[in-house]
């Protein structure tokens, strides 16, 4: 194990990697209830998408961490999942086995773009200022996350507000916040993982924590023959294709899949690889030299790749690099071993979703708050007195909370830059991907209106 995960030359240990794993798994594991309950008012079964959520979430997190050795856990994304239910399906009028025939073709799209290193050059293009943004960014972003799930906030007429701290619920979410601010106040080893076990077990005396209620394994296994494999069908791939009148509108809904999927994914792996050395010098050196899979961002991104396409086969909407994933790399999580043992609490889970899904959010929403206030350190690296500077980074960070979405905060960053450097009679010094990927988000944005 020591040898194959090299866990002495990344600074980590069998226990550290562990709790990580548990963390991460934790902190994302709403997933397994929450996109079958949003894929299921498409049509799918909901047995069938739970299961293909756990199995797609279990291949690509176990690429990403045997083929890349990275600590990411992957599994199907929120707001994609969304994109592909109330945009795709219902105002669109696509069929859910041609919805997920796009996801296979956006999947298919990504590996393209991967292996030819253009995912990669992107990176490269970001300039460092943006890069530090885009950190702290996540940070803002992550930690919203928590607020928000934690429900410490209610939108009356749109207007954010704090909530009167008088529900069980989040007087537990403040309860957990404190402790897990306090055990790593002390360095306490394993301070994350901590605070969410004992806020969950306080949460059952309070009503908070409880046992929910899922399908049976068996009836699971019977609905997935419904869905594997339905991409490919007709309706699916055969028929996506064969009304030319439909063929413009096919390629932009793929389009806006692929991008969004895309730089949510550089978003993440920028953002929490920056600082951590999870990414090394060789993966820098390696954006501009290497071609083939030589470096961990290589493989990472590779692994990410496949598993959009992997999870369209079993059933499911865009499987994406999480940014839970920070919560274990937030917890000591440095290489793969993190991302096996979330696989393996994925694989678990299919037996005991209903004590998974006990977990509440009161115990996970404060470990990703205090992650947050971690990533936000890369915020102190950017020169916030120069303007042309500041308002990049401003857009690019703030956004991602705001918008709900690490791909728009990113394309406002990329925005503003393009429009400072261009004002201040310096386009020269807008690298030509950075000019490319900003033009292709205000199509995305065009084509989002149009549809």
């Amino acid at each position: 194990m020591e040898n194959f995960f090299k866990l002495k030359e990344n600074g980590t240990n069998v226990r550290t990697e562990v709790i990580a794993g548990l963390t991460t798994f934790f902190a994302m594991a709403y997933i397994i209830m929450v996109n079958p309950d949003i894929l299921s008012l498409s049509g799918m079964p909901w047995g069938a998408v739970f299961l293909s959520t756990i199995i797609a979430s279990i291949i690509g997190t176990l690429v990403m961490g045997l083929f890349a050795n990275v600590p990411y856990a992957q599994a199907p994304g929120m707001g994609l999942n969304a994109f592909f239910v109330f945009t795709v399906v219902f105002s669109l009028g696509f069929t859910w086995q041609e919805a997920l025939a796009m996801v296979f073709v956006c999947g298919i799209i990504n590996i393209v773009i991967t292996a030819t290193r253009i995912r990669k050059l992107i990176i490269k293009s970001i300039p460092e200022g943006l890069q530090n943004a885009i950190g702290g960014g996540i940070g803002i972003f992550i930690a919203y996350i928590g607020i928000k799930n934690a429900g410490l906030l209610s939108f009356d007429a749109g207007i954010p507000e704090l909530v009167p701290l008088n529900h069980p619920s989040v007087l537990l979410t403040l309860f957990g916040l404190a402790l897990t601010v306090i055990l790593l106040i002390n360095n306490v080893k394993g301070a994350i993982m901590i605070g969410i076990v004992v806020t969950t077990l306080l949460g059952i005396p309070f009503g908070v924590t409880q046992v929910g209620s899922t399908v049976g394994l068996g009836q699971a296994v019977s609905e997935l023959k419904t869905t594997i494999f339905a991409a490919f069908g007709n309706p699916g791939l055969v028929s996506l294709f064969s009304d030319p009148a439909k063929i413009p509108l096919v390629l932009m809904t793929i389009f806006a899949f692929s991008l969004s999927d895309t730089f949510d994914t550089i978003g993440t792996f920028i953002g929490t690889g920056r600082k951590t050395g999870i990414f090394s010098e060789e993966d820098q050196r390696s954006l501009e030299t290497s071609s083939g899979f030589k470096s961990k961002m290589d493989r990472a991104l590779f692994a990410d790749a496949t598993a959009t396409s992997i999870g369209a086969i079993f059933g499911t909407s865009n499987t994406t690099t999480y940014v839970e994933s920070a919560a274990g790399i937030g917890a000591g999580g440095r290489t793969g071993l993190t991302s096996v043992v979330v696989a393996v609490m994925f694989f678990l889970s299919a037996f005991f979703a209903p004590l998974v899904s006990a977990v509440p959010s009161a115990a996970t929403s404060p470990a990703l708050i205090v992650v947050g206030i971690m990533m936000l350190s890369a915020f102190a690296e950017i020169n916030w007195t120069d303007f042309e500077e500041a308002v990049p980074a401003f857009f690019a960070g703030v956004f991602m909370a705001l918008c709900y979405s690490i791909s728009y905060g990113i394309a406002a960053g990329f925005v503003f830059y393009c429009l400072v450097k261009i004002m201040k009679g310096k386009a020269q010094e807008i690298h030509p991907i950075l000019a490319v990927s900003t033009i292709l988000f205000i199509i995305n944005f065009v084509i989002l209106a149009i549809i």
